[in-house]
């Protein structure tokens, strides 16, 4: 009853404004200014509209750490997805007033003041139009049931890089199925098919499968993927994949000695772009013909295999050859040239003086791909600044501990062109000549050329 007349005076008084600033459309959110941690709280947003009956939406932006858990609004579709409330009317219904009405659950861990707002977007004269909503700022009360050090304040939550959203792996359809590798008569080559059942992944993704040594690899189908064989690693990469839900690419497995020596043991992954984060998954290993099977059978055979999460991605990109380091950026058409890279010898430091702490020093990992320019890597931790200082270097250095190296890079660039020149300045002003571009999707290394993938970017020399 209160709120029904806090909404009602409101209403009035926002639409009187309205009418004098000649609006044709009125939005009022009703919603508490104090919600408590691990609770649901309700927001009502009154949209008056006059005898408007085009196609419109309503949408409000959540902070992470509150999630919609259901919405209702006469003739509207209602959806909640990558933390965006949208109600959707293809129609407005006749009446003069809508009313919207969603519940918000507060994550147990949040404390803290968030602002919450809201817009409609309607079709009036053939033009599209905005009506905003008033924005309210809530305070958010710690949950008695978790522990001081547990709270998070929600404003800066914002800011870290989210954790990948938990899927419930029984599920989630993806599946990357390897067929028992078979001999081509009349042999001893083999074959290897890969079945990909892709779910509701559509644009970039890639499986790498590591081979034993001592066989070459032919591409045989490869279903719109770039392929690649290197270091023992094959490679199928997709920026957009096929549109069938399931499909199968294949290799061929050449001894180098020409003899059968068996059935032999891969290794693979399947990553995929998934609500704009890397997932990853094992390739299983079915004793099936897959060549031979109907549709249905094929279907049947994702069903049957559980997913598997493996307990390492195939490795690529950066490895430790004869105590150097090998460090690769992207070349010409996605193909990745290799860069020397002598590692760093620690300096005696005079007078027995304590290592300075890496603490101080260490890379945050960001939201979303971003590219860093690498400076150096060795074994041993460093005096960063005192280090790239007699290197003319004068820039936030960060270092980060990766397959058992600290490697030291600088700057955050969002288009790789901007790390390029980058780079080429470090090259140009400093002597250090090896600086290359890696690159990053929310703090976790990948390579150059899946960031220009996922991001559509163009690459430069």
């Amino acid at each position: 009853m209160g709120k029904g007349i806090a909404i009602f005076v409101y209403g009035i008084v926002v639409l009187f404004l309205g009418v004098l600033r000649g609006d044709a459309v009125s939005v009022v959110q009703l919603v508490d200014r104090k919600v408590k941690a691990g609770e649901e709280f309700e927001v009502v947003v009154t949209v008056r509209k006059g005898d408007l009956e085009s196609f419109a939406r309503y949408e409000v932006d959540l902070p992470r750490g509150l999630t919609a858990v259901r919405g209702a609004s006469a003739n509207s579709a209602y959806s909640f997805d990558g933390q965006r409330v949208r109600f959707v009317w293809l129609r407005l219904p006749g009446e003069e007033k809508v009313e919207v009405r969603y519940a918000v659950r507060v994550d147990e861990r949040m404390m803290g003041r968030f602002k919450l707002g809201g817009s409609f977007d309607y079709i009036s004269s053939n033009s599209r139009q905005r009506a905003e909503v008033n924005v309210e700022t809530i305070t958010v009360e710690p949950s008695p049931q978790v522990s001081p050090s547990k709270r998070l304040d929600i404003e800066e939550y914002q800011r870290s890089v989210p954790a990948q959203r938990p899927l419930d792996m029984r599920e989630l359809s993806v599946r990357c199925i390897r067929e028992t590798p078979r001999i081509l008569a009349p042999g001893p080559d083999r074959v290897v098919r890969l079945l990909v059942n892709r779910g509701e992944v559509e644009s970039f993704a890639k499986i790498e499968e590591r081979v034993p040594s001592g066989y070459g690899v032919e591409s045989m189908e490869k279903r719109g993927a770039q392929f690649s064989f290197e270091r023992g690693v094959v490679s199928f990469m997709w920026s957009q994949l096929p549109p069938d839900k399931s499909f199968v690419v294949s290799y061929r497995l050449v001894p180098n000695d020409g003899q059968e020596h068996g059935v032999p043991k891969i290794e693979g992954s399947f990553s995929f772009i998934l609500d704009g984060v890397t997932r990853v998954i094992a390739v299983s290993e079915r004793d099936a013909q897959m060549e031979n099977m109907s549709v249905k059978e094929l279907e049947q055979l994702v069903s049957s295999t559980p997913l598997r999460v493996p307990s390492g991605a195939v490795q690529r990109g950066e490895a430790v050859r004869g105590g150097t380091l090998v460090a690769e950026g992207a070349g010409v058409g996605g193909e990745e040239i290799p860069v020397r890279y002598a590692p760093i010898v620690a300096e005696k430091r005079r007078g027995g003086a304590r290592p300075v702490s890496m603490d101080a020093y260490l890379l945050a990992p960001e939201e979303g791909v971003y590219y860093r320019v690498q400076l150096a890597a060795g074994h041993r931790p460093i005096d960063i600044e005192r280090y790239f200082r007699k290197r003319s270097l004068r820039a936030d250095v960060r270092t980060e501990r990766h397959e058992g190296w600290y490697k030291y890079s600088v700057g955050s660039f969002r288009e790789y062109k901007e790390a390029r020149d980058y780079r080429t300045q470090v090259w140009s002003t400093t002597p250090i000549r090896d600086a290359f571009v890696a690159a990053y999707n929310n703090g976790r290394r990948i390579t150059v050329q899946e960031a220009l993938m996922i991001t559509s970017q163009k690459w430069y020399k």
